[in-house]
């Protein structure tokens, strides 16, 4: 779908349908006033007469009205004006792309972004406009033999700015919305492939193809023999028990000087995580394919740090392989050597992520990286904690940490601190091993953390914990794409610090 920004009076514009909102209770907004002006009062005598509320969602198509150029006018409700924040402007702009693309317009001009959102600046506006549409629009039917179809789907979408001097902001948050909806967009993609097709071969396959797309990326696969050259034991001790080989993927971006300090980013890259031989129960097991979604969200973050020509350096680092039971697999207390030289007793072969990213990690030191973030769908326990709405985020970096946490806010893709205090550590105290790799069950999520904290004592290191929002489950179940706005936002924020004099 194309998007376009312009500027100019909506009764002048000659389209297949204009859009604009209506607050509750009836009220139309300025655009609409103008609107409605143009027409006669048309549009508020049948307001008035009850056909439209202004209630969030809801929506009435009008056609053919006097004194417009357009089609139709949409009209979408946005509820009460003073109770307009982000969450509803999003709701407002997936109402609006549903409908547009379920009755045939094909193309519209939006006077959507001209809403206040309080604390939001047109820039945001345009650039969640584009995001959500494309999350709206999202559809995973590859494997299936018949698709949906759209009889006149949805093609172009013109966002109409206040005047011409917002044209260029706006043209640069279409880019920059188009970027990070295509990285999210790569990341479902996927993530939501099932374990028989995206192994870690296919993977690393899919990293290879970005670094052809992309001149500026540069990729190299080290494969089981490479690894244990290196001495990736805990990752390989992993991987012993499927017949799928393990893939090391390391991916780098090239968009800064050549002396300048990389930021690594970690993604897990389990494609399919049965628990080894501490089975998972049957139930919702098909979901352990997103257990790759770490690894999805980096990929996806490197594309649209690409797509943007961001100007730093970033080096993204997989670790890829699958968990399954088998007779050569990881026993309950097995002793493996790790790339850092400590050993770990593992006590539970399900905490298998914290095993191949401590290897990664420990990798990542020889970049000698401004900032390390990892990125995994590590524990049921952040679940539990925070839900499906923030991600949990630890690290050993308190403006690294609260960079994170503003790009959350900024891109609407939240995370929230948990604490990473030295007594957690306790917990993982083996008399057999330098550390167990389970802390018991209190405080999952950070003892996980804690035990990745071990090897990252060298760098500025964060650890972002998506196990509960990198997928949906249910009718609705699908990769979301979470944590790429997130972590896009960050990379974006760091860039202009680079280019501040």
């Amino acid at each position: 779908m194309d998007f376009l920004v312009k500027s100019g009076l909506p009764e002048k514009q000659r389209t297949a349908c204009v859009v604009v909102g209506v607050f509750e209770p009836r009220r139309l907004s300025e655009v609409g006033e103008r609107l409605d002006e143009a027409t006669g009062g048309q549009i508020s005598s049948i307001i008035k007469r009850g056909d439209m509320e202004g209630r969030l969602g809801q929506t009435l198509l009008l056609h053919n009205l006097p004194g417009l150029m357009c089609d139709r006018v949409l009209l979408v409700g946005c509820g009460r004006e003073r109770e307009f924040n982000d969450r509803n402007y999003k709701t407002v702009v997936g109402t609006v792309i549903r409908t547009l693309n379920d009755t045939g317009s094909m193309e519209a001009v939006a006077y959507i972004p001209e809403l206040n959102v309080k604390g939001r600046s047109l820039a945001w506006k345009v650039t969640q406009f584009v995001v959500s549409a494309y999350d709206t629009l999202y559809r995973f039917d590859e494997l299936k033999t018949k698709k949906e179809t759209i009889r006149r789907p949805l093609r172009k979408i013109t966002l109409a700015v206040p005047s011409r001097r917002d044209l260029t902001e706006g043209e640069h948050a279409v880019l920059e919305g188009l970027s990070i909806a295509e990285g999210i967009q790569f990341a479902k993609d996927l993530a939501n492939l099932p374990g028989n097709i995206c192994t870690p071969t296919y993977l690393a396959e899919q990293a290879q193809q970005l670094a052809e797309e992309y001149d500026a990326i540069d990729c190299e696969i080290l494969d089981q023999a490479q690894m244990e050259e290196l001495g990736m034991g805990a990752l390989l001790s992993v991987a012993k028990g499927s017949e799928q080989p393990p893939r090391f993927i390391t991916l780098e971006y090239h968009g800064g000087e050549g002396n300048e300090k990389p930021i690594v980013l970690v993604g897990k890259g389990i494609t399919f995580d049965a628990g080894g031989i501490s089975l998972k129960p049957a139930h919702q097991m098909d979901e352990m394919k997103y257990d790759m979604c770490g690894a999805a969200a980096v990929l996806g973050t490197l594309k649209a740090a690409a797509e943007l020509e961001l100007p730093l350096n970033l080096v993204v680092l997989v670790p890829s392989c699958e968990n399954l039971p088998d007779g050569r697999a990881n026993k309950p207390g097995d002793i493996v050597t790790s790339l850092s030289g400590q050993t770990i007793e593992i006590l539970n072969t399900d905490a298998e992520g914290r095993l191949i990213l401590c290897d990664a990690l420990t990798y990542a030191e020889r970049y000698q990286p401004e900032a390390v973030i990892d990125v995994a769908t590590l524990t049921g326990a952040c679940v539990v904690a925070l839900g499906r709405e923030a991600s949990g985020l630890l690290g050993n970096n308190s403006p690294l940490i609260n960079d994170l946490l503003a790009a959350g806010r900024e891109s609407g893709d939240r995370a929230w601190e948990l604490p990473l205090f030295d007594e957690y550590q306790d917990q993982l105290k083996s008399n057999f091993a330098d550390m167990a790799n389970i802390g018991g069950r209190e405080a999952g999520a950070i003892t996980a953390a804690a035990f990745l904290s071990r090897f990252t004592k060298k760098y500025r290191w964060a650890h972002l914990d998506i196990a509960g929002t990198a997928w949906r489950s249910g009718d609705k179940k699908g990769a979301t794409g979470r944590p790429v706005p997130l972590l896009t936002r960050y990379l974006i924020d760091r860039s202009e610090e680079l280019l501040e004099p």
